[in-house]
């Protein structure tokens, strides 16, 4: 999974979901889920399974005739691993092999239509969605077990697989799954990352691979990203099916130019068609299934909407450190759901305050009373007044052509710059386009320092420290400095 971040910020960038009702629609048309749905409908009393609840031999040519499918070794396959998906989502139940007269068992089942099935269309969109997740868990859990092409050497006694000679650790596999699915997350929630683009298989499994540090990796390594490319391969082609990704398979020609069946080699992929090498893109239904998996793991995982019920502090808490794009839409959201007066008046009640937080609070309060348009206008100039507030409301004003903006005092100038850079540090953004803030500012008000440091603003001194660091011209950056000593030498500081 993506690495840690500071307490108490999102480990991930907000998803943008799309609605349940579509969702739902996406889960039920996926060829996996649907081919179950089918099954669990065909299937009646006289239905036989075996005592795994697998369906017989005899019963998959009509299984897959059932199901559209030709009644070959292929039909007969897909017919098998959708009824697997109707078991094991509660689509049918299987019934416990049934005595024959005489008291010893048949070692055949039979099936009952199961409780979910009536889900599929006397269900909430929810309901579907929660289907769905067991069919996409079930999938995976394909996806981790074993490679069985030859079975004559993890063969035991009493023709048991012995699992400790396959040298198959379920736990590694699975947290190798999950972590390349929670980097294809990343990559497709990211403001920055691929969002529509298809990966490039050779790239996620490097990913997992490929150390931070390693700029150019040795051939050992390479070989590890071929052999997890072409394991990622074939789950890939399972997870497919069920509507978690769009996917293109590596190119099996590669293996017969190469004249082996392993992995093909990854030196040349720079140089040709990458796509040959697999591409993988996650869906809209793909992102609600692993953000639902990962926050059933305790992944802090949110998703655009997640505020829309809480209070104005919680919100804007909430978008402090998320990508603008996504701020905007929580934010949107939000205020949609709220009398725009009322609405603007919680906003500036929850900007107030003089902990850390607070700065950040302000200036994302400015940037949602921006959405909110005219109607804030009274609210914001109620606190014209404000020692904290007053500052944000006039430039509010200003940039939004309001006429009679009074001029602001020069402590409130000075206590602005302060606030503003505070918040601009907090939220980690761009390095030059915050030296350039830092020096515009300087630029402005001759004697910057010389009242900066009297400002009567909890972050003071850090600011004054960070603009000593931050600004480029070597004599500023020294009388940032020296500003920051006197506002920590400042009684009561």
């Amino acid at each position: 999974m993506p690495g840690d971040r500071p307490a108490g910020r999102p480990t991930l960038p907000p998803v943008r979901l799309h609605p349940d009702a579509e969702l739902a629609r996406d889960a039920l048309g996926t060829p996996l889920l649907a081919r179950a749905v089918r099954l669990a409908r065909w299937a009646g009393p006289e239905t036989r399974v075996g005592a795994g609840g697998e369906l017989v031999d005899e019963q998959l040519p009509a299984a897959a005739e059932a199901l559209g499918l030709t009644a070959d070794e292929d039909g007969a396959a897909y017919a098998s691993e959708a009824w697997r998906i109707a078991v094991d989502t509660g689509l049918v139940n299987v019934v416990d092999p049934e005595d024959d007269a005489t008291g010893h068992g048949t070692g055949h089942g039979t099936v009952t239509t199961g409780d979910h099935l009536r889900l599929v269309t006397g269900g909430s969109p929810k309901d579907v969605l929660a289907l769905w997740q067991d069919a996409f868990d079930a999938v995976f859990a394909d996806a981790i077990a074993p490679v069985l092409d030859d079975l004559a050497h993890v063969i035991g006694e009493g023709g048991e697989i012995d699992f400790e000679a396959l040298d198959w650790d379920p736990e590694s596999e699975a947290e190798f799954l999950d972590g390349v699915l929670g980097n294809l997350y990343l990559l497709t929630v990211s403001e920055s990352g691929a969002g529509e683009e298809q990966i490039p298989l050779p790239a996620l499994a490097a990913s997992m691979i490929v150390p931070d540090d390693i700029r150019e990796p040795t051939d050992a390594v390479l070989e590890q990203v071929s052999d997890a490319m072409m394991r990622l391969d074939d789950q890939f082609r399972l997870l497919e099916p069920i509507g978690l990704v769009e996917y293109r398979p590596v190119d099996e020609a590669l293996m017969a130019e190469e004249g082996t069946e392993s992995a093909p080699s990854l030196s040349a992929a720079e140089e040709e068609d990458v796509s040959r090498y697999g591409m993988v893109r996650l869906t809209p239904l793909g992102l609600y299934g692993i953000r639902a998996r990962m926050l059933e793991g305790g992944v802090v995982a949110p998703a655009v909407g997640d505020l829309a019920d809480k209070d104005a502090k919680a919100l804007l808490d909430g978008v402090s450190h998320y990508p603008d794009r996504s701020a905007r839409a929580e934010t949107a959201q939000w205020l949609a759901l709220r009398e725009t007066s009322a609405a603007a008046r919680d906003l500036l009640a929850a900007a107030r305050g003089t902990d850390p937080g607070a700065p950040l609070r302000r200036l994302h309060c400015q940037q949602a009373l921006a959405l909110a348009g005219a109607e804030a206008e009274p609210a914001v100039r109620d606190v014209l007044d404000d020692r904290e507030l007053g500052g944000l409301a006039r430039v509010w004003l200003a940039e939004g052509g309001s006429a009679d903006v009074p001029a602001p005092p020069e402590s409130m100038i000075f206590w602005l710059a302060v606030d503003t850079i505070a918040a601009q540090l907090d939220a980690e953004g761009d390095l030059e386009e915050l030296q350039d803030l830092v020096e515009g500012l300087v630029g402005q008000h001759s004697g910057f320092f010389e009242e900066a440091w009297r400002v009567d603003h909890p972050a003071a001194a850090d600011v004054l420290e960070a603009m000593g660091r931050l600004h480029r011209d070597k004599k500023t950056a020294k009388d940032a400095r020296k500003a920051a000593f006197k506002a920590r030498s400042r009684p009561g500081s």
